[in-house]
């Protein structure tokens, strides 16, 4: 086996244009080389080589690939051998690495899925049916050579799919495998992808493993992904990846968008360094992706409540990779797609060139909202900020980060690392999942089945809480899924207490004694308690190590704290009077 690292250093040195250039007499065309197609005997310049990307396409017979793939393509040989002839080129040598021997066991569904792309491209290309794909494309100004140099596809409604590729000689079990069929329960297989504009999704050998097609039309779900397979995990890859990488590099830093149009508009405006996650929130393997091949993250995502949801989501996993990460912001109403479109690479990198620390951006936030004007607020503003510094792996970063809150929020440094530190205040990434055979009966389970019954209640308590309030690390996932109207993404774990939550809810509109103001009411008084509690504990922690007169200020804000406690909690005084008297708690 040839070692990964080593395929992209010999895939890095060839020189693309001497190589082709034996087989294609090729002349410039701008920044690409043009010449007659090797592959299906074209008189006519329609065949390009595009070494920034490392790449040829032709734009009549749709061949495409990197350096290797020409090897494969023109002189039959197999992967392996592809590589150790370009290897052989550049005068690097293969160091073989112990493994199993023989052909790779999942080359079936490398092959099916590669073909079904070059079918999918040839129907966005000639297919009558496509004519609202090609349309709708035009409508985002963006041209067919364009798409087809992107590799995008079109996946006709009916069965044309199942037939073309019974014809290629694919089987069914092949094909379900690789996620591209779906069998019904009735037993008949139809094509899991109808309908739809198909971008590719890359592995990081460049070979296609998987789809994501979004619907021309009404219809949902609008952007329909290959389930995970044998050959393809969408928590393990970045859409565009195997292109940007190199462009990264270069650029030393990551531009992050949230979807395949906005990576389209910015690689044709000329950022070639820009990725996508794929229809999820970063998991930790994307950002460990990332970080192999830039030292700085720019995430540029919709500036609206759930682009800055996810910005901060992915800005946290990106610090635990010990990445610098920068927030570009843009400008109301617009996103990455828009922008370049109106405004050109001028008008983005200029936005780019206006990045801020992602923690900045927070600070940022919370004083335009008034959080520092008054002492609860600045005990909420932390309760936000804190989760950001315990995420920074970077030990100079983490300072950085506890000395900048300290002075913005006006607390001792001493006094807040002491907050920051995971052992007195564990963030969700550290916690333990308790069991879900008792799922806590709390004020977070009352309002997360207030949000299920939809509008308006989930708009409502979103506004009312943070997600940094709710405890419980699966109802706080739960929270967030219902926020941006996207359960599927659960875990399996937040997917089961969702479930448990689904059924309470459908209970709840059976009939209850209390009216949902009156639930909403008492929950969100009861999480402001526990606010107000945390904020007292961290006073008794400080007491101890205060000069007399800052115990004094310290005992009268703790009064007034337990004052807004009781009044939120008026139980909460008999309660803890059993509980001295030893009485079992609520």
């Amino acid at each position: 086996m040839i070692p990964d690292d080593v395929i992209e250093q010999v895939r890095e040195s060839a020189d693309l244009i001497a190589i082709i250039g034996e087989f294609v007499e090729l002349k410039r065309s701008g920044s690409d080389y043009r010449g007659p197609c090797p592959f299906h005997g074209g008189t006519h310049r329609n065949f390009a080589v595009i070494p920034k990307k490392g790449m040829f396409y032709c734009f009549v017979c749709h061949e495409a690939g990197d350096v290797f793939t020409f090897f494969m393509k023109k002189l039959g040989m197999d992967y392996p051998t592809a590589v150790r002839e370009t290897a052989r080129r550049v005068g690097i040598t293969i160091p073989e690495r112990a493994g199993p021997t023989g052909p790779d066991p999942r080359e079936p569904l490398y092959q099916a899925v590669a073909t079904a792309a070059d079918w999918f491209s040839r129907q966005l290309h000639d297919s009558p049916e496509a004519g609202g794909a090609r349309e709708y494309l035009g409508s985002r100004h963006v041209t067919l050579e364009q798409a087809q140099v992107q590799g995008l596809g079109y996946a006709p409604r009916g069965t044309a799919f199942l037939d073309a590729m019974k014809g290629l000689g694919l089987r069914d079990p092949v094909l379900l495998e690789a996620g591209l069929i779906v069998k019904r329960d009735d037993g008949t297989l139809v094509p899991r992808f109808r309908g739809r504009l198909l971008f590719p999704i890359h592995d990081l050998r460049a070979r296609v493993v998987a789809f994501s097609g979004r619907i021309l039309g009404t219809g949902e779900p609008k952007y329909l992904n290959s389930p995970d397979t044998p050959i393809f995990h969408k928590g393990k890859l970045l859409y565009n990846l195997h292109l940007a990488k190199h462009a990264m590099r270069k650029a030393e830093r990551a531009i992050l968008v949230e979807g395949q149009f906005d990576v389209l508009r910015l690689t044709l405006a000329g950022f070639e360094e820009t990725v996508a996650p794929l229809g999820t929130g970063l998991s930790e393997d994307q950002a460990a992706l990332l970080q192999r091949s830039a030292p700085h993250v720019i995430l540029l995502y919709d500036s609206d409540d759930a682009g800055l949801r996810a910005t901060f989501r992915a800005g946290d996993e990106l610090l635990r990779h010990k990445l610098r990460v920068s927030v570009a912001t843009l400008p109301e109403g617009e996103d990455p797609d828009t922008l370049v479109r109106q405004g050109g690479a001028a008008a983005l990198e200029g936005i780019l060139k206006q990045a801020i620390d992602v923690l900045e951006r927070k600070i940022q936030i919370l004083e335009r909202k008034g959080f520092f004007g008054t002492l609860p607020g600045r005990r909420r503003a932390l309760d936000r900020l804190l989760p950001t510094i315990r995420a920074a792996a970077d030990p100079i970063t983490r300072d950085l980060y506890s000395s900048r809150v300290a002075e913005v929020a006006g607390v001792r440094k001493d006094v807040l690392e002491r907050e920051v530190d995971p052992k007195h205040a564990p963030t969700a990434a550290y916690r333990p999942l308790p069991p879900l055979t008792a799922l806590p009966s709390s004020a977070e389970k009352t309002l997360l089945v207030l949000m299920m019954a939809g509008p308006p209640w989930t708009t409502r308590v979103a506004e009312a809480i943070d997600p940094e309030e709710i405890e419980f690390p699966a109802y706080r996932a739960v929270f967030e899924a219902l926020v941006d109207n996207a359960p599927d993404r659960l875990d399996e774990t937040a997917a089961r207490a969702y479930e448990v939550l689904q059924a309470e809810a459908q209970a709840a509109a059976a009939g209850t004694d209390r009216t949902p103001d009156a639930m909403f009411e008492q929950a969100v008084n009861w999480l402001e308690a526990r606010r107000l509690d945390r904020a007292i504990e961290r006073i008794n922690r400080e007491i101890p190590l205060a000069t007399e007169d800052e115990k004094a200020r310290l005992a009268n804000e703790k009064k007034r704290l337990a004052a807004e406690r009781n009044a939120k909690r008026p139980t909460y005084g008999i309660i803890e009077t059993a509980r001295r008297k030893g009485a079992p708690g609520t």
